[in-house]
């Protein structure tokens, strides 16, 4: 049986952990035999998924964290080392818009709430970048790993006014960026991807999406529209193209965007 695709006993670190993707993914990627570390801010959500895991077999352990606290951060990984010694992978799933920070539509932009818009810039971005540096550090010294970073097709086109695209553009760059330094200056041992994500239905965006009936709103109807697929995505369909990118099936790759988005970046009308 081929090992290719195995992640089995790697040590992955999942920030923003607690979010209806970050725990999907950590339950099937502990099903796969991983050793899944939590990180978010919600206790008891944390722990309310360790303890499903652990339900079935798996293995993993919640931290709290702010991804954009550098000392709490760094706690984390002491903590992360003590118990398993080493760190495997990153996924960098922390992050998501703030209403406050897109624009109505009847709005121009001059009516932009800068504070709104630099919270999501530091919010997506600068987590990302953040995390990235503090969990490099073992990956370096093991001289393997894999670093994932979550963005999105906003990244691509503007689906409105926000500093959400603005982000997820800049983490797009970054991991080109990033992917480049580490093979240039360490060898090509450390990979950096991104992953971006088309809509998924999830309880965050629900109301965004649908009516309280289950029927589409406005911007529900555009998004089917302008995908190919005609659906949502399920968080559990992200689970193959990152156990892809963690796993040695992708060793040759770094540096790009896995699309994950039903074709919506693909329409052009």
């Amino acid at each position: 049986m081929s090992e290719l695709f195995s992640i089995s006993e790697k040590v992955i670190v999942i920030t923003g952990g607690t979010s209806e993707i970050g725990s999907c993914l950590a339950k099937y990627l502990a099903g796969q035999g991983a050793f899944i570390v939590l990180l978010g801010c919600r206790v008891k959500v944390g722990e309310q998924i360790v303890a499903q895991i652990k339900e079935n077999d798996g293995e993993a352990i919640f931290f709290k964290t702010d991804v954009l606290n550098s000392e709490i951060l760094m706690e984390n990984l002491q903590d992360i080392l003590l118990e398993y010694g080493r760190v495997d992978a990153l996924i960098n799933a922390a992050g998501g818009d703030l209403p406050c920070s897109t624009m109505a539509s009847e709005a121009t932009f001059l009516d932009l709430k800068l504070e709104a818009f630099k919270s999501v810039l530091d919010k997506n971005l600068i987590g990302t970048v953040l995390a990235s540096q503090i969990f490099l550090k073992p990956m370096l010294k093991q001289g393997k790993g894999s670093i994932v970073n979550f963005s999105s097709i906003a990244a691509f086109r503007p689906i409105s006014f926000s500093g959400y695209g603005a982000a997820n553009a800049g983490i797009s760059n970054f991991t080109a960026s990033m992917a480049h330094e580490l093979a240039s200056k360490f060898g090509g041992k450390i990979r950096v991807n991104s992953v971006a994500l088309g809509f998924f239905l999830t309880e965050k965006n629900r109301s965004l999406l649908t009516e309280e009936n289950g029927c589409l709103t406005k911007h529900g109807q555009d998004v089917i529209r302008q995908t190919p697929f005609g659906r949502f995505g399920n968080p559990e369909e992200l689970c193959g193209t990152i156990q892809y990118l963690i796993s040695d099936a992708s060793s040759f790759v770094t540096g790009t965007v896995a699309v994950v988005d039903g074709g919506f970046n693909t329409f052009s009308m």
